[in-house]
């Protein structure tokens, strides 16, 4: 399987700090560089994480405030710069589409890239498969906000062993995979003879929020969930995240544990918390596969889960 991880860009909510970009989240999935809420500073901290403007096909916007759009600009007069030849799909609520307008056309710039815009209003699938589906969810913050979920199809995983037990070699293994079964050697080989059930992996982005149906929906079973911690129960800011539309630290494990998450990466930390480990020590005791997203870090994806029946 090539590269599945997470880049993450920047952590910071609100207003950065001398250690934490604001929000940018770059998670490469085999073929595709999906980049979520490119908020001020993304261009740099791309060049920063090594990671190509060429290599972003998606862009996904969960709402408009600062800290996650005042990046897109940049991020789009880079590709134009770089050349990119690939159309980019932005997804954004549509609520906002007036801002992103603005974002778009910010500046004096060339239109060298083909921006494709993907107002979401309701959420539901908002791309189909391959390689994935992109799914958007409503979700409760001050301002309309969309978090996004990628789900792969489940599939087969071909067995070489089998393969070359039953003598399927070279263009064979290509149409038995296109037709589900080939002939060799007189005998119908079918695919599931030489394959296994292989679980589709999930990801899922719950950004600005309070606790919501909508949050619970995107984290459902996914494989990675990175979410929002604003705040912290343990500093006695739950009435504060709740104002505000934020979650704490313990909120947010306890988003992971009910939703059957697997691994849990926290981000978007106020200012007034300057070390990201007190949310982790916060969310721990509650979820024990839980992270703090730190900028510039990498975080793969975990490996697969055995696939029903196998």
């Amino acid at each position: 399987m090539a590269a599945r991880e997470l880049v993450v860009l920047g952590t910071a909510s609100q207003a950065p700090t001398r250690y934490r970009n604001h929000n940018g989240y770059f998670l490469r999935w085999d073929g595709e560089g999906v980049l979520f809420d490119p908020g001020e500073g993304t261009q740099r901290q791309l060049v920063l994480a090594g990671v190509a403007a060429s290599s972003i096909t998606r862009i996904c916007v969960t709402h408009f405030h600062g800290d996650h759009c005042l990046g897109l600009p940049g991020v789009l007069a880079r590709m134009a710069l770089d050349h990119v030849a690939r159309p980019v799909d932005v997804y954004f609520p549509a609520a906002g589409a007036v801002y992103f307008d603005r974002l778009r056309l910010a500046s004096v710039a060339e239109r060298r890239v083909t921006v494709r815009a993907h107002p979401v209003r309701n959420g539901g699938v908002v791309a189909g498969a391959p390689p994935f589906r992109l799914v958007g969810t409503p979700l409760d913050h001050r301002t309309t906000a969309i978090g996004w979920r990628l789900e792969e199809p489940d599939g087969v995983r071909v067995l070489p062993d089998r393969l070359e037990a039953l003598g399927v070699r070279g263009p064979a293994v290509g149409e038995l995979l296109a037709s589900g079964s080939v002939t060799v050697g007189g005998r119908a080989v079918r695919v599931g003879e030489v394959s296994e059930p292989r679980r589709g992996q999930t990801v899922a982005f719950v950004m600005d929020t309070r606790w919501c149906d909508g949050a619970l929906s995107l984290a459902d079973g996914a494989d990675l969930l990175v979410c929002e911690a604003t705040f912290l129960s343990s500093a006695g800011e739950d009435g504060l995240a709740d104002v505000s539309g934020h979650l704490t630290a313990a909120q947010a494990a306890r988003l992971a544990r009910q939703a059957g998450a697997r691994r849990l990466v926290l981000t978007h930390f106020s200012q007034r918390h300057p070390d990201e480990q007190a949310f982790v020590d916060e969310a721990r005791p509650i979820f024990p596969a839980t992270t703090a997203a730190r900028d510039l870090a990498v975080v793969p994806l975990p490996r697969r889960r055995p696939a029903p029946g196998a």
